[in-house]
């Protein structure tokens, strides 16, 4: 497994950007895919983004044009960029790491979106 550290949530005006890192403990694979999920009280943890080590990434429709997964392969980071946040953005944020069936997370960021 991978230890996930995560930085960089907090609280934020509506139509305003945040920027989440996540760095990992180790080198990622080139079977590896990152990914950030969303979870909001009483809900499910739901994927946002995800990026694979060939740089493929994937967004859930509610993100795309706002929020941008990218990664550092020589720091073992991966970035979530998010801007023109609303209200509906607010949630705990995690990162993930799935590799060989397995999947790890990170702590957990909240991500506040109000005025």
């Amino acid at each position: 497994q991978v230890h996930l550290v995560e930085s960089g949530g907090g609280r934020v005006a509506p139509g305003g950007s945040l920027t989440l890192s996540c760095v990992a403990s180790r080198p990622l694979a080139t079977s590896e895919q990152m990914a950030w999920y969303r979870q909001v009280p009483g809900k499910e943890r739901d994927i946002v983004a995800s990026i694979t080590h060939d740089g493929i990434k994937g967004y859930v429709g509610a993100v795309k044009g706002r929020f941008a997964i990218s990664q550092d392969i020589a720091t073992n980071t991966v970035y979530l960029q998010m801007k023109a946040l609303t209200s509906e953005d607010t949630g705990i944020y995690f990162c993930n790491d799935f590799v060989g069936g397995q999947f790890s997370w990170g702590q957990g960021l909240q991500v506040t979106v109000s005025s």
